[in-house]
């Protein structure tokens, strides 16, 4: 069962960086799916322009994705850069339970508010 979501409410965050080229291809697509979900809000950050945001989190591998619902990750990890993988990823993202607490989730939440905060 979906639940309405709202900009702030369901977020996909695509870790990525510029000289990668696996990266590059999939920021295509990955606009594209941004267009067909106007009820997410979507953020490309690259890892290495904007690796204050990621404090002490480790990004080792391309495309890594970080779904966040009311501010709480529900999934982050390294996907297969197929953009129908993570299509299927935020139209269940409403119905999945925030990660278990590890040493990365307080900064997974910090990326998720900081990126919240930035929106128009």
């Amino acid at each position: 069962m979906s639940h309405p979501t709202t900009p702030t409410t369901l977020q996909v965050v695509c870790l990525c960086a510029d000289w990668c080229g696996t990266c590059r291809e999939y920021g295509q697509a990955y606009a594209e799916l941004q267009q067909s979900h106007p009820q997410a809000s979507f953020h490309w950050v690259d890892v290495e322009d904007e690796a204050d945001l990621l404090g002490d989190l480790d990004v080792e591998n391309f495309p890594t994705l970080l779904i966040g619902v009311a501010g709480q990750p529900v999934f982050f990890g390294v996907l297969l850069p197929h953009i129908q993988t993570l299509e299927r990823l935020v139209q269940q993202a409403p119905d999945l339970r925030p990660l278990p607490e590890s040493r990365d989730t307080p900064t997974l939440r910090a990326l998720l508010a900081t990126l919240a905060e930035r929106q128009p």
